[in-house]
């Protein structure tokens, strides 16, 4: 099971806090079954909340590369090529320090 993003946590927490706010201020209940069933209501709210926010997939390198390698259209209508970008997989992208290669 994947583990649950920052914006899950805090939107399922404020579902909670309002909410059982919001209910016992409505109810204007003091007996403690009624407050626990409000409190339980409350958290089956916020975990619903959480579960059913849509969660924003990460761009991932190769995602990134087949967006660039996707043809640009030209001015003209024509389609122009646009070179993909390229993996660096030697010292260069360890270190930082890239040669010009021809």
């Amino acid at each position: 099971m994947p583990r649950p993003t920052a914006a899950q946590l805090a939107y399922g927490s404020a579902t909670v806090v309002f909410s059982t706010v919001a209910l016992l201020l409505l109810t204007r209940t003091t007996n403690g079954v009624a407050v626990a069933a409000i409190g339980i209501a409350s958290l089956a709210l916020g975990l619903l909340v959480a579960v059913t926010l849509p969660v924003r997939r990460r761009t991932g390198p190769a995602r990134a590369a087949a967006a660039a390698a996707v043809p640009a259209a030209a001015p003209d209508g024509l389609t122009a090529r646009v070179p993909a970008a390229r993996a660096h997989t030697g010292a260069e992208a360890r270190t930082g320090e890239h040669s010009l290669r021809r």
